[in-house]
């Protein structure tokens, strides 16, 4: 492991600090693998290199990439692969579903890459992977963690009208260091966009997530999460960012789990409903404890 850590250019698992050293073993996971390799799916566990991804593969558990594993912008913390993107595959929506439902899934996530390329942004291609899922599993919840759409309502619309249980937009980062992390996106379109989701469907959960260790200050975060409370945002992840390669931004800093732990008590007093803070948070980590009754009631 540490010599793939180096391979990638990444600091050797000896220099980060105990709380952040995970072990990756994908043979745990390996029948889950061959499945989604065998109906040629892509999954953003394996695309963003995802620290919890052998847990969650041996789990049978997934978070769907979908519209390729190619992304037409160039986030400077992002290890998808930038560039032209191929033409979208119309079956995929319906290996998605046949995966879900191969893997068991009571929850299925699935989020993208920014096609920028596509007029409507893939919101199209979205719906129709939620409604291949619910017809081949009917009673699972369905979570989607979408691209902003350039800002577009209607493209936003579309999706949001198909009332997935949880829309995920993540913010990322905090606003100031948009220019040097998020060069081609927009904080304040991000939180637009989530404000809109509420209004078009208001029993769709919203959900959004931000990394720490590239520079902000506490005060920033906090001021982002009461931005994100403002516009109805219902759940909030915080984890720590981790560099995929010598390409990508420098971590600044390995913040401590009880700066996790004192974030997740400040995002619970602004009133968020669910919130997941710590090392190796992610967006989709363990996403179904945010679809239990009381979320859904809105209780």
């Amino acid at each position: 492991m540490i010599r793939f850590w180096k391979r990638k250019g990444i600091e050797s698992l000896s220099s980060l600090p105990p709380w952040i050293k995970k072990r990756v073993s994908l043979e745990e996971g390996e029948e889950t693998q061959k499945l989604l390799q065998s109906l040629s799916l892509h999954t953003v566990c394996e695309s963003a290199r995802c620290p919890n991804r052998g847990e969650c593969f041996a789990r049978k558990v997934a978070t769907f990439l979908i519209m390729g594993d190619v992304c037409t912008r160039r986030c400077r913390f992002c290890a998808v692969e930038k560039g032209i993107p191929q033409p979208l595959d119309p079956e995929e929506p319906r290996r998605v579903g046949e995966a879900s439902r191969q893997l068991g899934l009571k929850h299925v996530v699935v989020t993208s890459v920014t096609r920028d390329d596509l007029p409507d942004g893939g919101a199209s291609h979205f719906v129709a992977t939620i409604r291949e899922i619910r017809k081949a599993l009917p009673f699972s919840t369905v979570e989607v963690l979408t691209p902003d759409f350039q800002g577009r309502e209607e493209d936003l619309r579309v999706v949001a009208k198909e009332e997935p249980e949880v829309f995920n937009h993540n913010v990322e980062t905090v606003p100031r260091l948009y220019p040097l992390v998020r060069p081609l996106a927009s904080y304040e379109r991000s939180l637009t966009l989530l404000e809109r989701v509420k209004e078009i469907s208001p029993s769709v959960i919203t959900k959004s997530g931000l990394m720490v260790g590239l520079g902000e200050k506490k005060e920033e975060v906090i001021e982002v999460l009461k931005d994100l409370k403002r516009v109805g945002c219902d759940v909030v992840t915080i984890g720590q960012y981790l560099r995929p390669s010598s390409r990508h931004l420098e971590v600044k800093e390995y913040v401590p789990p009880q700066v996790f732990a004192w974030y997740e008590d400040v995002a619970y007093f602004l009133g968020f409903r669910g919130v997941a803070s710590g090392p190796l948070v992610r967006s989709s980590y363990l996403a179904e404890k945010f679809v239990g009754e009381e979320l859904c009631s809105g209780e």
